[in-house]
């Protein structure tokens, strides 16, 4: 037996078990981290794993942050970040699923900082859209990427028009309507798919529509709070409950 070359061969295999559990701990503490809403913070340890898994929960992190609690004139800059994050984390593993997402997810809140419109314009829901469906062909049982599915249409729908938004775009209500109810169907617990389908309800179905967004509202609500994110989330299904039972 050539005992130098098991020597060797050991030696890589303890260095690559070492690696992988420092990306782990690193993982670990961005996930922490952005648990306790220190999202800058989770984004720089995730990023700094250099690891696919890494790049995408950074990209997250600043989507979050830009999107919930970040200064206005800042949150262009942090969408453009967690986008360029996103992509990285297609580049280090491009069979993970979540790198599509995040990419996705920050393209998507990019656009909405310009105007649905104007990105539209520039070509970036075609974008966002391949980001979501490539995110499903790795995963089809991926609830968020359905549910940003099913919002991309209804948005589209309701900026352009039913005719525009399916001629132009390829966007339709009924599609909306299947990817939300797949997105309900694969994680019913969910105060954020309870919540996106809710808000665009009343628009997708009419009166039946406010009855089911008041329902899905209460349930979301109801459910516990699981981390910051989790209640800038529940806030929102909160001032969403009071605005559907005023008008």
């Amino acid at each position: 037996m050539d005992h130098s070359r098991f020597a060797r061969l050991a030696a890589v295999a303890g260095l690559v078990l070492a690696v992988t559990g420092a990306d782990a701990e690193s993982l670990a503490e961005a996930t922490t981290a952005f648990s306790e809403g220190r999202f800058v913070a989770a984004a720089g340890i995730a990023e700094a794993a250099g690891t696919s898994e890494g790049y995408a929960l950074a990209a997250r992190s600043l989507a979050v942050y830009g999107h919930y609690s970040a200064p206005e004139e800042e949150k262009k800059g942090l969408f453009e970040r967690a986008l360029q994050l996103g992509e990285e984390a297609v580049r280090a593993d491009t069979a993970n699923p979540e790198g599509y997402f995040q990419s996705g997810h920050a393209l998507g809140r990019y656009a909405q900082s310009i105007g649905t419109m104007t990105a539209l314009r520039k070509g970036l829901g075609g974008r966002t859209r391949k980001m979501f469906e490539a995110t499903l062909a790795r995963d089809p049982d991926h609830a968020l990427a359905h549910l940003a599915l099913g919002g991309w249409n209804a948005d589209i729908v309701s900026r352009a028009g039913r005719m525009m938004a399916r001629v132009m775009y390829g966007a339709t209500k009924k599609e909306a309507a299947a990817r939300f109810e797949r997105a309900l169907e694969l994680a019913p617990e969910s105060k954020v798919v309870l919540l996106d389908y809710a808000l665009r309800l009343p628009k997708l179905a009419g009166k039946k529509g406010r009855e089911r967004a008041r329902e899905l509202l209460e349930k979301a609500v109801a459910l516990p709070v699981a981390d910051v994110y989790g209640g800038f989330v529940h806030e929102r299904a909160v001032a969403a409950l009071k605005a559907l039972a005023g008008g």
